[in-house]
């Protein structure tokens, strides 16, 4: 046999004993559409169609999977997986690495003698390999473009063909969770990686940077290496940084700030709210967070939703029918995460009870997730709620009367959608709230707690609305 196709003789020669062993059907699914790669040494690589068809293949088969090779190459045989790449993502090897994760340059940055005392030891130039920490899946090729985040993907656009060149420095990305901030915003760095290999592109979250800060704090000359480290880098990705919470790692950033962005370098941030609703920040540092573009990313509508379900089924592999995805789309309306999380659960479940994807087996999955009984609760639905208690119409509400009934009604509405409606900014519900600002806002709610513990008929009106809004499961 040629050497160049001994892996096929190998896997035909698997698939001979495994097929008088495997019932026929289970065979077709799982032994069938694996391809033998390549094969060195007692090494044999095949390729599978996704990571979930290669973890339920290794669950429900690996013993007869170990001691097939074993009888096939003999005791020393390894197996090796390589999951199919798909729409722009790169093969993904297990266990071996794939080496697809972007790579910096090696860079001289100068480095201080650990427990040096002496300031004018002038410290030496050392080559160190910077890893940018992106997610090769997150790239621009696996985002789902919708109108719920089409300026900022927009943006990032801009920004990876001219870094540090654009007005969107900062670019300041903010919205709820699972909603695509860290995918768009590595997206960028493996563009710009991608275009500009000679540039430094770094990720890393809030809470990484202040425990980096704290170490360095506390290690003799270490400060001066940290802050150093941080301006040889051309492109920032800090991601969640709302925790990065304290006044001497804000005051580090702000240093570090200044440098790159007076640099031209690009600066990149998400967080969970807009800037102006980050608390315990210095201002000086909220003021440099708007100098660029502030971008919301906003709950995915329906077609993006299914949009990102058919990207699902060609990046693992698998065929569903249309009557299931608009299903699961119909249903799963928060954020990407669950979206993905509720596609996953049906499939696992399909595969583990040898079920067909359907309609009532997407049912019967999401059950758990959505609770049916509980409508969507959004601003609007708050409004009404408040409205229908109060007897005043929505025009009322968002007015700019002050009458008594009208502005604690109103205040209430405010205070309701900052505690029952998960990541509603005071932006978003003083904008919705007539065009009120966020210093209004945030006075009613506070109005509204301090009444709540003196007054105990107000506290009634607060609590009849949260039990008609959030109905309890008993």
């Amino acid at each position: 046999m040629n050497e160049n196709e001994r892996h096929i003789g190998i896997w035909n020669h698997f698939l001979q004993i495994v097929e008088q062993i495997v019932e026929p059907q289970k065979f077709a699914t799982w032994f069938r559409p694996v391809r033998p790669v390549s094969m060195v040494d007692s090494t044999l690589t095949v390729e599978v169609p996704s990571d979930f068809f290669r973890e339920y293949l290794e669950a429900t088969y690996l013993d007869v999977i170990k001691k097939t090779l074993k009888r096939v190459i003999g005791s020393d045989a390894k197996l090796v997986y390589l999951v199919r790449a798909v729409s722009g993502q790169p093969a993904m090897a297990v266990p071996a690495a794939s080496g697809s994760a972007p790579v910096n340059r090696e860079v001289s940055v100068n480095i201080n003698p650990a427990g040096n005392p002496n300031p004018f030891v002038y410290p030496g130039l050392r080559k160190i390999q910077i890893n940018p920490k992106l997610n090769p899946v997150y790239c621009f090729s696996n985002f789902i473009v919708g109108e719920c985040n089409k300026m900022g993907y927009t943006a990032g656009s801009a920004i990876s063909s001219a870094p540090g060149k654009t007005s969107f420095n900062p670019l300041f990305i903010f919205g709820g969770p699972g909603l695509g901030k860290t995918h768009l915003a590595q997206a960028i760095g493996i563009a710009i990686h991608e275009k500009f290999p000679e540039l430094i592109v770094l990720y890393v979250n809030g809470h990484e940077f202040k425990t980096q800060y704290m170490d360095a704090v506390n290690v003799r000359n270490k400060l001066t290496d940290f802050l150093g480290f941080y301006k040889k880098i051309d492109v920032l990705i800090v991601d969640d940084i709302q925790d990065m919470q304290g006044p001497g790692t804000q005051n580090a950033f702000f240093n570090i700030f200044n440098h790159l962005h007076q640099s031209g370098k690009q600066l990149i941030f998400t967080s969970d709210r807009p800037p102006v609703d980050l608390q315990n920040f210095e201002e000086r540092l909220l003021s440099r967070f708007k100098w660029g573009l502030s971008v919301e990313l906003t709950h995915p509508e329906y077609n993006t939703r299914l949009q990102m379900l058919r990207a699902l089924c060609r990046r693992e592999g698998v065929s569903i029918g249309d009557d299931v995805l608009e299903y699961l789309a119909s249903r799963i309306k928060t954020n990407f995460r669950e979206l993905e999380g509720a596609f996953l659960s049906v499939m696992a479940y399909a595969t583990a009870m040898h079920a067909e994807n359907s309609v009532e087996l997407a049912a019967k999955v999401t059950e758990k997730i959505v609770n049916s009984s509980v409508r969507e609760l959004n601003i609007s639905t708050v409004q009404s709620a408040v409205c229908d208690y109060f007897n005043i119409t929505p025009e009322e509400l968002v007015s700019k009367s002050r009458k008594r009934q009208i502005l604690q009604a109103r205040q209430i509405s405010m205070y309701l959608c900052r505690s029952l409606i998960s990541n509603c900014s005071l932006s978003t519900i003083g904008a919705q709230t007539g065009g009120k600002d966020h210093a209004t806002v945030l006075h009613s709610c506070n109005a509204v707690s301090d009444l709540m513990a003196t007054d105990r008929v107000f506290k009634k009106y607060v609590s009849d609305l949260e039990a008609k809004l959030v109905p309890s499961e008993a």
